[in-house]
């Protein structure tokens, strides 16, 4: 008897080398779940809500390489899935999502639960098709893998849950071989007219993104021939940051101040492998060279000179030894020492004394840096939690670290710390939580409970959406609606069965981190940090004071005059 389209599906998935399912299992689902049961070669790992599925997914893959897989029953089970399937495509990630829907017979009749999830996912997939018939099955399921590894992204099977019981056809086999991505080489005439404008011109500097991420040895090294700062993007950070002489810091909002001004003291800015999307910090007068391997990604966030399409690696292996040994390395020793001066700054900020008995959330990143192993997986939340990760945490060449960069989404740092850890499980796994994130996929602290995940969760719980709150205040808003009550996440934790920790104070910071990291097993950290804590851009517009000085205006008509003594406590007195 031929196999049911649930089982091929399932030992496809085996065949391909998949380990695990993330996701919530429901009746349209019921034939896959009972033919990976049989199979038994691939794990169902049941998270409590389905965006958790997601991220999950999305970390698995970012920390293995390779292509992991969700599933989401039909309509809002499968809707769920969506905001992490977004993250999962703009990050780059190959990710199998699996959206079983209502039953074929019913499609069209406003059915329960019937919704189009064949045109929902198109904008955050690179593939998504639905199978209606079991002669679909062998080349769409092969097609949506290799889619989602070879062009980096989401591929999306829709198929009813009926359809999943029906057999095979006789003559259906898989024949299933490793795709692997090509290098992406550049044209030979850009590349000579690039090693042109880098040996004719004085003052260079280097602004690397995620797509340095196997490129550090030869963009430090082509660095050290013009003498040029590198910048990193938040994508860049993990790859370029650590091991690098010649970094400078990041720039854009959170940035620092001394990447802001070697990028716009710069005669010409080489961009690579970067989608930095800011066009407020790009370089009013320098020329603008890009190398990526999206050819849709030249020149989309600032006006430049010359595109090249490549990939970084292979770009820079055939442009290296065209450049000549610079001799003048005045603009290099000027941007790190404005670097080091922009480091020193910003350490004095992550103190662990406070004159008014605060605990600052850049010491306790700080802390959680010094005491992390060295190839810890770091995860952040948007807001203030990447603020503090992109400018405290240290990478150092074996460190990883996963946020909702591109996407920006609120809620992925919990998620995408189970995705890790799982995929990773003899590594540190941190995440690095704001209260209002957190709060929002708070269930799945029991994930971590039910499949004996030891991840790490730390929580910077400061009562506030605290840069929704910041951002109000540059715009000239009040902050109003941006204040959160919340509970003791700690005992919340000690009641699902994990190791919490809770720390008011700065003097008791230090031990509990040590403590909290040294626990074999899941654990919480939550910290009642700096409900006011401000996090200043490196470039600080005409509007942006503006904004401010028209804050506080307003604060003291409304009566909200406390409001600005506490930013003051917070901010000027340490």
């Amino acid at each position: 008897m031929n196999d049911n389209i649930a089982m091929y599906f399932a030992k496809l998935l085996a065949e391909v080398g998949i380990k695990r399912i993330w996701g919530i299992t429901g009746d349209s689902l019921n034939g896959l779940s009972d033919s990976l049961q049989k199979l038994g070669k691939i794990e169902w790992m049941g998270t409590r809500h389905e965006e958790t599925a997601a991220f999950a997914a999305g970390a698995d893959a970012k920390i293995s390489g390779k292509l992991a897989v969700c599933a989401g029953s039909s309509g809002p089970g499968n809707l769920h899935l969506i905001n992490g399937l977004f993250d999962c495509h703009r990050k780059g990630v190959p990710v199998l999502a699996i959206a079983s829907h209502i039953p074929s017979s019913e499609i069209g009749s406003n059915y329960f639960q019937e919704t189009h999830p064949e045109n929902l996912f198109k904008e955050c997939s690179v593939y998504c098709e639905l199978v209606t018939n079991p002669d679909q099955m062998p080349h769409v399921l092969e097609t949506a893998i290799r889619q989602a590894i070879l062009k980096k992204g989401v591929s999306v099977i829709v198929i009813p849950g009926d359809l999943l019981l029906r057999p095979m056809p006789k003559d259906a086999k898989y024949l299933w071989s490793e795709p692997h991505l090509p290098k992406v080489l550049p044209c030979v005439e850009d590349i000579n007219e690039l090693a042109t404008i880098l040996n004719e011109n004085k003052n260079i500097t280097f602004l690397c993104g995620a797509g340095c991420s196997d490129a550090h040895d030869d963009v430090v090294e082509l660095a050290k021939r013009l003498h040029a700062p590198i910048v990193h993007a938040l994508g860049g950070k993990e790859s370029m940051e650590g091991n690098n002489p010649n970094s400078v810091g990041m720039t854009g909002l959170i940035g620092y101040e001394s990447g802001y001004y070697a990028m716009e003291n710069s005669d010409v800015l080489l961009i690579l492998g970067s989608a930095f999307p800011y066009k407020a910090f790009y370089p009013q007068k320098a020329k603008i060279v890009q190398i990526d391997i999206k050819p849709e990604a030249l020149g989309r966030h600032t006006q430049i000179s010359l595109g090249i399409v490549g990939d970084v690696k292979s770009s820079l292996e055939l442009l290296t030894p065209k450049i000549k040994q610079k001799e003048n390395d005045t603009f290099l020793k000027s941007a790190l020492k404005h670097y080091q001066s922009t480091v020193e700054t910003f350490d004095k900020l992550a103190s662990g004394t406070s004159k008014e008995g605060l605990i600052h959330p850049q010491y306790l990143t700080k802390l959680i840096d010094k005491y992390a192993s060295e190839d810890a997986i770091f995860t952040c939340d948007v807001g203030t939690p990447t603020v503090w990760a992109a400018r405290y945490l240290n990478m150092n060449g074996k460190r990883k670290l996963i946020g909702s960069f591109n996407h920006g989404s609120m809620a992925s740092a919990l998620p995408q710390a189970i995705g890790a850890k799982v995929s990773a499980p003899d590594k540190e796994v941190i995440a690095l939580c704001g209260d209002g994130g957190f709060a929002m996929l708070m269930g799945d602290l029991l994930t971590l409970v039910q499949h004996t995940i030891k991840a790490k969760i730390v929580i910077y719980n400061n009562s506030s959406l605290g840069f929704v709150a910041i951002e109000m205040k540059a715009g000239g808003y009040l902050s109003d609606n941006t204040e959160l009550t919340n509970p003791d996440f700690s005992a919340i934790a000690k009641a699902v069965g994990i190791k919490s920790f809770r720390v008011e104070k700065p003097e008791e910071l230090e031990s509990r981190v040590k403590e909290f990291l040294a626990f074999d097993g899941a654990a919480l950290l939550d910290v009642t940090t700096a409900k006011q804590e401000l996090t200043m851009p490196p470039k600080i517009s005409f509007e942006n004071a503006k904004g401010f000085s028209i804050y506080m205006l307003r604060a003291i008509i409304n009566g909200k005059g406390d409001e600005l003594v506490e930013v003051a406590r917070e901010n000027l007195i340490r």
